[in-house]
């Protein structure tokens, strides 16, 4: 999103700090968010868990930082995100925030942080605004969290919430399965998708779920919609960096188009490096004291 896209009429046009062009505000708000959809402007988001990664991200443009519990996949090595803990993804977060300079940082609440009660709900969330310097949290489900959201926008934490399907509850769901196919799929995504508005979230991501599905919930809905593998008729889009960067080991997504082939790179770098240790051409005397 541009700023001269999204800013208000007589607005002086912001900077980027990193480049000093026009191009985009100081700093990506919630109100940068809605001014997008207002205006048909595409929101880009990207995960990242580290300071090198998010340093990269945020001086390209990209819109907001999240930094996702999909950290338990991709920095911890587990198989799936519910050994996440909110003592993993703090450090992970401050980083990112102490990086990105323009993006704005979502924090994203792990398993067990949030569905006990509201109470624990807010608890995790102020830690994270507390310890880290993210801008909002993410959660995820619908209608049963939209209770622990109302209670987190109401202490001033903004809120992105997460629909379709719920990583965290792929167990009860049977796995990597499409959501929102079918009548009736469709309206229980749109009654998650308006309990989770009405409780005040500024945004929400859509996973996994049918184009047409998709773009029903981005008509009806006034906050943005954030797609993951949900289709071009969404407000903005969202990938796991590792994935569309071809630094993922594991199985790639269907939805993700890999723009680099990192793997690759870093791979055939530490086979050269290696070589040249063995073979005594590194370090040479233009790398010695």
């Amino acid at each position: 999103m541009s700023e001269q896209e999204t800013a208000a009429p007589n607005t002086p046009s912001e900077e980027r700090p990193y480049g000093g062009t026009p191009a985009g505000p100081k700093r990506v708000r919630t109100r940068h968010f809605q001014n997008a959809k207002a205006n048909g402007i595409k929101i880009t988001g990207l995960t990242s868990y580290d300071m090198l990664s998010a340093t990269i991200f945020d001086e390209a443009g990209i819109d907001f930082l999240l930094v996702g519990d999909s950290a338990g996949n991709n920095v911890f090595g587990y198989d799936t995100t519910l050994p996440v803990r909110v003592d993993d993804l703090i450090p992970l977060t401050r980083a990112v925030a102490q990086a990105a300079k323009r993006a704005f940082v979502v924090a994203d609440m792990p398993f067990g942080s949030y569905e006990t009660d509201v109470q624990d709900a807010l608890h995790t969330a102020v830690r994270f605004m507390k310890e880290t310097g993210a801008h909002a949290v993410k959660l995820e489900g619908g209608r049963r969290s939209a209770k622990q959201i109302r209670r987190i926008v109401d202490a001033g934490i903004p809120v992105m919430a997460h629909i379709g399907y719920t990583p965290q509850s792929e167990h009860q769901l049977g796995g990597h399965i499409i959501q929102g196919r079918g009548d009736s799929g469709i309206e229980n995504l749109l009654a998650d998708a308006h309990a989770i508005e009405d409780a005040g979230a500024f945004a929400v991501v859509l996973e996994m779920v049918p184009t047409d599905a998709a773009a029903q919930v981005t008509e009806e809905l006034a906050i943005p919609t954030i797609g993951v593998g949900a289709g071009p008729h969404v407000d903005g889009q969202l990938l796991v960096w590792t994935d569309w960067a071809g630094f993922t080991t594991g199985r790639v997504p269907r939805f993700v188009r890999q723009y680099a082939d990192l793997k690759g790179v870093l791979g055939d770098a530490a086979r050269r490096y290696k070589d040249d240790v063995e073979q005594g051409e590194y370090p040479g005397p233009e790398h010695s004291y």
